[in-house]
């Protein structure tokens, strides 16, 4: 493996090689969350939750992430991606297994929080990492195959903590987070720490980077907001749809599982697709996929109208697998990369955030089947943006 000088030189390279460092911790830790995932607004429940407080606990993972967005690119800038990475699967896994014992649920809200933070902090140092590991030409599918592999953690998470709660009571998952975080703690400390060398010893300070890419944030930016903003309503805006059609939550589960497996074995292939035919070729269907598929949404009926509908979404959001992450490493300057970076991520998470929030807000004020067309429409008009500024993108990365 190399270093940024020589990662664009590199005829030798082979996924092979980083594999276990590159891959290996995301898989693991994602199982972790995987497991708590589905069982987070349960625990929280029987902590003694009312239903909107129970989902205020699930929130707040994401509120974490979105709050360390611009903290975690400063930590990374200064501590360079390892120790950062090290840093953040300890305090995950001390956060659960804190989630293990706490008797009541203002304590959990805390450990959640401080989970969603370490999260987004891990995600940065993964993302940081890989473009220094990897050489220009392959970057895309190695940001693709990051994204599958906390997919496939995902996957096998909560089949794992099933298991486990079938057999130990729902607080055992908390215990399969922690471990699964300790120990892609353990495996980032092999990796090689390209970390600080090159870019510095005294970061420059976060706002400092942020404003003198302005121009990037305010257009490219807006476009991966459009971007998470179209993913992340799939997980709000289905279950409510399958719930309003009356099917159970049984099929709704087989439904998402069928769905995840689309997104994971479209990796390689949208990966593919990044490296050798541009980013807007897979920027756009990801919009796409999500407006034409709400658009349809009103239309089902039945389980099985339901479920081409999210096969349909998840073919989209399958190619994109670590679109945001690749168009963040084409833009990221040399100098102030990790703080841009961490800009960039609050982009994302702003839209992973924003996306729920336009559908409970649509829903609240409308009949749901006013929802998705709302948003459908809103999707259609993103794409628009996103295809404009990532095909600006591309030219200017073939001229480089």
């Amino acid at each position: 493996m190399t270093g940024t000088g020589d990662a664009g030189e590199d005829p030798m390279f082979r996924f092979r090689d980083i594999a276990v460092v590159a891959y290996l911790p995301s898989v693991v830790s994602s199982i972790g969350h995987g497991a708590v995932l589905p069982v987070l607004a349960i625990h929280a429940g029987n902590l003694g939750a009312t239903t909107a407080l129970a989902a205020l606990v699930v929130a707040l993972l994401g509120i974490g992430q979105l709050a360390n967005s611009l903290p975690s690119g400063a930590i990374v800038a200064r501590l360079g991606e390892r120790r950062t990475l090290v840093i953040a699967g300890l305090v995950d896994a001390v956060a659960m297994l804190a989630a293990f014992f706490v008797p009541s649920v203002w304590l959990l809200c805390v450990c959640v929080f401080v989970s969603g933070m370490s999260w987004t902090a891990f995600l940065q140092g993964r993302q940081g990492f890989l473009i220094d590991a990897v050489p220009i030409t392959h970057r895309a599918r190695a940001m693709a195959l990051l994204g599958g592999s906390m997919r496939l953690g995902v996957l096998v998470g909560p089949l794992l903590g099933a298991l486990l709660i079938h057999l130990f009571g729902i607080r055992s998952v908390f215990v399969l987070a922690a471990c699964a975080s300790f120990a892609s703690a353990l495996i980032v400390t092999r990796m090689p720490d390209f970390g600080r060398a090159g870019r510095g010893i005294t970061p420059l300070p976060v706002r400092t980077v942020l404003w003198e890419h302005r121009r990037t944030l305010l257009t490219l930016g807006v476009a991966v907001v459009i971007i998470g903003a179209s993913r992340s309503v799939r997980t709000g805006l289905l279950p409510l749809w399958a719930d309003h059609i009356h099917i159970s939550a049984a099929v709704v589960s087989l439904l998402f599982a069928v769905a995840a497996t689309i997104d994971i074995a479209l990796t390689l292939p949208g990966g593919w697709l990044l490296d050798t035919r541009g980013r807007r070729v897979v920027a756009v269907p990801v919009v796409l996929a999500v407006g034409v598929g709400c658009l349809l949404l009103p239309l089902t009926d039945s389980a099985l109208g339901v479920g081409l509908v999210m096969a349909l979404i998840a073919f989209g959001n399958g190619l994109g697998s670590g679109i945001v992450m690749t168009l963040g490493a084409d833009a990221a300057p040399e100098k102030g990369r990790a703080q841009f970076l961490g800009g960039w991520r609050l982009c994302g998470d702003i839209g992973n955030t924003g996306g729920p929030l336009l559908v409970s807000a649509v829903a609240a004020v409308a009949p749901l089947a006013a929802a998705p067309v709302v948003i459908g429409l809103l999707a259609l008009a993103g794409a628009v943006w996103v295809g404009h500024w990532t095909g600006k993108a591309d030219r200017h990365r073939r001229r480089q």
